[in-house]
């Protein structure tokens, strides 16, 4: 014959099973928005960084494609009209010459894109340079690694917090 134990155990477990049984089997817990965190700057990513680089079309001759997004910290919206500077070691130029440097608008869903040579590794590693710096928002300096030296694009994404 099995005799039954009652523990502090098998108490406990029945009375959590009341409770949510009670409760229709859902705690009631209010909801909170968590909110998108702002992207913090990355180490190395302001190395040859030059203030003030132009908007352009393309940088050099092109062929490697830089894009990404750019969202306002807490509620996440797109946000357009911004301004990303973008250079990086290329096949055309080092990341420290004028001519590895632009800048480009994000669109009005927050995207930005802009060509430029192909990135080449520098110190070991393939990765670009990205800024934002346009005083709306607190600065940003982003530097991606790209997985493979032969890839052809790299994308970066911003969060920024209202200064």
């Amino acid at each position: 014959m099995t005799r039954s134990h009652e523990t502090r155990r098998t108490f406990l477990a029945a009375g959590g099973a009341l409770l949510l049984a009670g409760t229709g089997g859902v705690w009631s817990v209010p909801a909170r928005a968590a909110g998108l965190a702002p992207t913090p700057s990355m180490r190395g990513g302001s190395n040859n960084y030059r203030p003030n680089a132009p908007i352009v079309e393309r940088i050099g001759n092109g062929g490697f494609w830089m894009s990404g997004t750019v969202r306002r910290a807490g509620d996440g919206a797109p946000l357009a009209g911004q301004r990303i500077q973008i250079w990086a070691h290329t096949t055309e130029g080092h990341e420290r010459e004028q001519r590895s440097h632009g800048a480009t608008l994000t669109d009005a869903e927050g995207r930005f894109r802009l060509e430029m040579p192909q990135i080449i590794p520098a110190f070991g590693q393939p990765h670009g340079h990205l800024a934002y710096d346009s005083g709306e928002f607190e600065t940003v300096f982003l530097r991606p690694v790209m997985r493979n030296p032969g890839d052809r694009a790299l994308e970066a994404h911003f969060v920024l917090q209202p200064v």
